[in-house]
């Protein structure tokens, strides 16, 4: 019995030793999260942008993945709905969570004060390559979000394939225009029934032809419980119909954050894929 109680407790210390070397690797192997304040000159003002950067063991640059949040978020969203830190070390990739306010992220033609296309698309991304260990290329960049999000990632995309060469939405509301009445959308390009033209220019639905011959790797997810479900149906089948390649993914669940909370990690999975092929041909 006692030979018996020896190897019990001598198992017991191996696990507990093993344990306390993977939690101490676990520690040490933690990202950077930098709370900045990141000014946009085109608004002339300041906006909020949480930075998550890798443990740097070995590695001297990193790809970039923007992360949008969707209406009535902020830089925080994402930290709140996922561990940032997490994807960005297991990834290896830096992760940006920028402010964007209300402002479905483009440049309002009717408020000067909400300029977000020309802030995520030029300013934000200039502040981040100058200040971190970025791989300054549109292949080893990625933008994707939630909602309002998903659709100011795929705006800010097409517009900019120079800049994103990887686009990604998950849940996102494809056509504003279908929501004359809905999320402050009409501070943003003033009354829709005065300005359809505007609102359909800056509809993501409306401007899918611009991914003709872009070669950027897109990938496009919403729950089947999801209100935005019809028309990111839609917007896989115009896709389709202008043969531009891209990954369509449904699953079970709605608008909600246990959805965004597990597709997210499946978009970052796929912006890694993307970004390795590019490193291997280096």
């Amino acid at each position: 019995m006692k030979n018996k109680h020896n190897n019990m407790t001598n198992i017991t210390r191996t696990i507990l030793t093993a344990l306390i070397i993977m939690l101490a690797a676990t520690a040490a192997r933690a990202a950077k999260v930098d709370t900045l304040s990141v000014y946009s000159q085109k608004m002339k003002r300041s906006l909020s942008t949480i930075v998550y950067t890798p443990d740097a063991a070995g590695e001297a640059k990193y790809p970039v993945i923007y992360l949008l949040h969707g209406y009535s978020g902020n830089s925080t969203t994402w930290p709140g709905i996922t561990d940032v830190a997490r994807l960005a070390d297991t990834y290896r990739t830096i992760i940006v969570c920028p402010d964007g306010q209300n402002s479905w992220y483009v440049d309002s033609p009717v408020d000067p004060s909400m300029q977000f296309e020309t802030f995520i698309s030029k300013e934000l991304p200039e502040y981040i390559d100058a200040h971190y260990p970025t791989y300054a290329r549109r292949e080893l960049r990625a933008i994707t979000g939630l909602s309002m999000g998903g659709h100011g990632a795929m705006w800010n995309g097409l517009q900019h394939p120079d800049v994103f060469g990887n686009i990604g939405t998950t849940s996102g509301c494809m056509d504003i225009c279908q929501y004359p009445n809905c999320w402050q959308i009409e501070k943003v390009l003033g009354n829709k029934f005065q300005n359809e033209a505007v609102w359909k220019s800056h509809s993501v639905y409306y401007s899918l032809d611009r991914l003709l011959g872009s070669r950027q790797n897109i990938i496009i997810d919403c729950g089947y419980s999801d209100f935005f479900y019809p028309v990111n149906l839609q917007t896989h089948k115009r896709l389709r119909e202008l043969n531009v390649k891209h990954d369509f993914y449904v699953r079970p669940g709605g608008h909600t954050g246990d959805y965004w909370h597990n597709s997210i990690d499946y978009q970052i999975m796929f912006f890694a894929k993307q970004f390795d092929k590019v490193l291997k041909e280096k």
